[in-house]
């Protein structure tokens, strides 16, 4: 573990949480103290040598104990919405984002990156690409130049968006999926893995195949649609 570096709590305890931690131990840029998952089955073990505590009931005593910082270690293939909420569960208790960049991606210094942002090995976010908050840019994908992603976007693993991309908030880029260069894609979308857009996708429509082609709708409500908007 790191030496230096505010101490943080990671939100979840499964397998996209064991990448976080190794984003946030490479880079230094705090140290992990704690994870907390709602599983009681994780409670009192280790993850990558951090002990996993409790449930988000702890939040208040870590806060309370000199934990200053949180990074969201939860995944997901579709739904952003649990995500959202532990980011939100986070700022509650009055703890800081922490923005995580693993060492081997590239960020360009012309790109902002919105706070508790998580870019993971080999990902690249080039000049004048705009990130929201609580953004995951999955093991080596990309976010070409000039793309604009919305709060609590998963771009996932081997994803591409061509220049001038638009995400909305909550949106899913499927793993290995192609947007083309300076289209829109909607609040709540989902793009399939694997799946080629050359169109917009309105919101909340989940799209697959080559080329992506509509096959149904989201239920925003069951989604949580208020709180992605921000």
């Amino acid at each position: 573990m790191t030496a230096g570096g505010p101490l943080c709590v990671v939100l979840g305890g499964g397998g996209h949480a064991r990448v976080v931690l190794d984003c946030l131990i490479s880079s230094g840029v705090a140290r992990p103290y704690a994870v907390l998952d709602r599983d009681r089955a994780l409670w009192g073990t280790e993850l990558m040598g951090v002990p996993i505590l409790g449930g988000d009931e702890l939040l208040s005593e870590l806060a309370q104990g000199g934990v200053t910082g949180f990074v969201v270690g939860l995944g997901g293939a579709g739904d952003n919405g649990p995500r959202r909420r532990l980011y939100e569960l986070g700022l509650a208790h009055r703890l800081a984002p922490v923005t995580v960049c693993h060492p081997s991606a590239v960020c360009s210094r012309w790109a902002t990156l919105g706070e508790g942002s998580v870019l993971l090995p080999a990902a690249i976010v080039n000049a004048g690409a705009v990130l929201g908050a609580n953004v995951i840019v999955n093991t080596g994908a990309i976010v070409e130049h000039d793309c604009v992603i919305g709060d609590h976007v998963h771009v996932a693993t081997g994803a591409r968006l061509a220049s001038t991309v638009r995400v909305g908030a909550g949106a899913h880029i499927g793993a290995g999926a192609t947007v083309r260069q300076c289209l829109s894609i909607g609040e709540g979308a989902v793009v399939g893995a694997g799946a080629v857009v050359v169109k917009d996708v309105p919101p909340w429509t989940v799209v697959t195949g080559v080329p992506a082609r509509p096959l149904r709708r989201q239920d925003a409500t069951r989604h949580g649609t208020g709180g992605l908007t921000t």
